[in-house]
């Protein structure tokens, strides 16, 4: 299920969609938030430039829509059954998005950039 070849991969650790064999992103660790979110040009294995076109991950705004709406309603179901109170899960919503957004961004670029590029292993 996750090796390498299949789009889970790729998504996952955040590498080159077309070949996987190196990081998009130019800064491995998530909790240097400045960094966070910066890319490489282009993949040096394979030449792969990751800006497709100008403002390309502008359309991963909507995946990053679409899962922090996911995080907000798992966070809620969560804080719900435990509390039974609705302003400790709003408090819970926020606290989740918040910490989760550096995960956030990285995974919705990389959901954006594979849904249009395909692997090729050679």
């Amino acid at each position: 299920m996750l090796k390498k070849g299949s789009k889970l991969y790729s998504i996952l650790t955040g590498t080159c969609p077309k070949c996987q064999n190196e990081s998009m992103y130019v800064d491995q660790n998530l909790l240097h938030i400045s960094k966070c979110i910066k890319m490489k040009e282009h993949c040096s294995h394979c030449g792969l430039k990751y800006q497709l076109e100008p403002s390309f991950f502008y359309g991963a705004m909507y995946v990053s829509y679409g899962l922090n709406v996911a995080i907000g309603i798992i966070t809620f179901i969560i804080s719900f059954l435990i509390s039974e109170n609705i302003k400790t899960a709003f408090i819970a919503i926020i606290a989740a998005i918040l910490l989760l957004f550096p995960i956030v961004m990285r995974l919705s670029r990389s959901i954006y950039i594979n849904i249009f590029v395909a692997y090729e292993p050679k």
